[in-house]
């Protein structure tokens, strides 16, 4: 199985963006992580590594793969917007289950590195993947879009495993029908507040 995250932000009269500085990805409550036997990835290692430094240290971690747009604000310079690739390892942090994003950016090139904890959602959501940005990551914040796709299959004590399964919700009465699949949200500097939410169908067996 694999899980598409995705979700952007735009000013209406054309301004700079906000700061980020908390994002949350929900995943559905009939989900299933499965990390068993799978190796991890220590932030510390993605430090300061380009894109293919990260893969060099990190590929057999990796969970999933994506895009990231950011306008990055630089003292006494017109903002820069870049696009960049984004690839996630699966971690550990503080004895936790975690996902770690990283990004290079070309135009600007630091690199960027962000811990998301899985922590148990509500109501449709059973496990919420939550970064906190602080401002030690510097001009990153101020995304544009995010997009982020979750899958994952490897073996594991002669067995294959998924990174991500999910079962489908519906009654047995039925044959077919719609469930939450995922939710993206994005609170800015300031208290604001994007969400948006991702419903599929879904054929019982």
């Amino acid at each position: 199985m694999s899980v598409r995250l995705a979700g952007s932000l735009r000013t209406d009269d054309g301004s700079t963006l906000p700061r980020m500085i908390r994002m949350e990805l929900g995943l559905p409550q009939q989900g299933i992580i499965d990390t068993r036997g799978l190796p991890v990835c220590s932030p510390r290692r993605l430090r300061s590594a380009t894109t293919a430094g990260a893969l060099e240290s990190c590929r057999d971690a990796l969970v999933g793969r994506g895009r990231l747009r950011a306008d990055v604000v630089l003292p006494d310079q017109s903002p820069l917007s870049i696009d960049t690739r984004l690839l996630a390892f699966n971690a550990r942090i503080d004895g936790r289950r975690a996902l770690v994003v990283h990004a290079f950016g070309r135009g600007v090139p630091v690199a960027v590195v962000i811990p998301f904890l899985f922590e148990r959602g509500s109501g449709n959501l059973g496990r919420v993947l939550v970064a906190k940005l602080p401002r030690a990551l510097g001009p990153w914040p101020r995304l544009a879009s995010f997009e982020m796709t979750l899958s994952r299959s490897f073996e594991y004590r002669g067995r294959r495993h998924s990174y991500l399964s999910a079962s489908c919700p519906i009654p047995k009465a039925l044959t077919a029908g719609f469930f939450s699949l995922a939710r993206a949200g994005f609170t800015i500097a300031g208290g604001g507040h994007i969400g948006t939410a991702i419903t599929r169908g879904c054929r019982g067996r």
